[in-house]
This record gives structure tokens, C-alpha cells and sequence, in this order.
């Protein structure tokens, strides 16, 4: 029974309860919900850093015991795109811009999966599902710094 309930609870952050069962773009909300979250509260870098850590760490049993549930990075689970623009944020000035700049570019690379976020998703065992993301969150960081440097 324990370990039910346990799955159970992982499987609900995972997909984030209903946000990974939105008919369209399940994916793409939950990381408009995280944007949406930052812009409102304006939390301080630490906390961003802190809450991204862990979800990030809930992510990888949240993941393992989704797909095993509903198959393999399936579209449902969705914490990985919450946490990984969480990540974008916590290294970003939170202003408008520099918040939507991020999240087209973080949902850009994280669908469609440029070499070698593809072979990082293939990674075993819910590891692939959060690691593809986290470094759609680094390439969008690199992208967004650099473009500063340079303009």
C-alpha cells in the first residue's frame, strides 16, 4: 500500500497533477506556468536556484515511475520542462524580455531536440527526461549570455 501511495504522489509531480493532461502542449504550459510563477513573485536567485535543485531532484523518481506508468518520456510527464526553465530564470535578469526570450528558446531546443539533447533524452530510466531539459536550460543560458556580450 505504501509504496502505491508513494507512486501515486510521484506520478501527480511528474505530470504536475493536470498540467501534463492539457490536450495540446502539455509541455509548453507547464513551462508557461513557470514563467508565469517567477514573473509574479520575482523570487530571489537563491530560491530560484533552490526550487529548480529540487524539483530537478524530484524529477528523476517523479520520471522513473511515470514511465513506467505511461511509457517512455511520455508527454504527459512534464516537471522536467518546469524545473528546466526554472533553471533559465534563476541565471537571467526577471524582466519581461529577458523571461520570454528564454522560454521561446528554452521550448525551441527542447522540442526540437538539436544534437545532442536528442542522445541526452535516451538516457535511462527517467534520467533522459530531465537531462535533455537541463541542458535545453544550459544551451538557452549560453545563447541568452553570449547574445548579451556581444550586443
Amino acid at each position: 500500500m505504501k509504496g502505491r501511495f508513494i507512486g501515486y504522489l510521484l506520478r501527480h509531480a511528474a505530470t504536475l497533477c493536470v498540467v501534463g493532461y492539457l490536450p495540446l502542449a502539455p509541455g509548453t504550459f507547464a513551462s508557461l506556468l513557470a514563467m508565469m510563477l517567477v514573473f509574479v513573485f520575482q523570487p530571489s536567485k537563491g530560491v530560484l536556484v533552490g526550487a529548480a535543485a529540487l524539483l530537478t531532484l524530484l524529477g528523476l523518481p517523479a520520471s522513473r515511475e511515470a514511465e513506467a506508468r505511461l511509457g517512455s518520456d511520455a508527454r504527459h510527464i512534464v516537471i522536467d520542462e518546469f524545473s528546466g526553465f526554472l533553471w533559465c530564470a534563476a541565471f537571467i535578469p526577471l524582466t519581461v524580455g529577458h523571461l520570454t526570450g528564454a522560454f521561446v528558446l528554452f521550448r525551441a531546443l527542447d522540442i526540437l531536440k538539436p544534437p545532442p539533447l536528442r542522445q541526452i533524452e535516451r538516457l535511462p530510466r527517467g534520467l533522459g527526461v530531465m537531462a535533455d531539459d537541463l541542458a535545453a536550460a544550459a544551451v538557452t543560458l549560453g545563447f541568452i549570455h553570449l547574445w548579451k556580450i556581444l550586443f
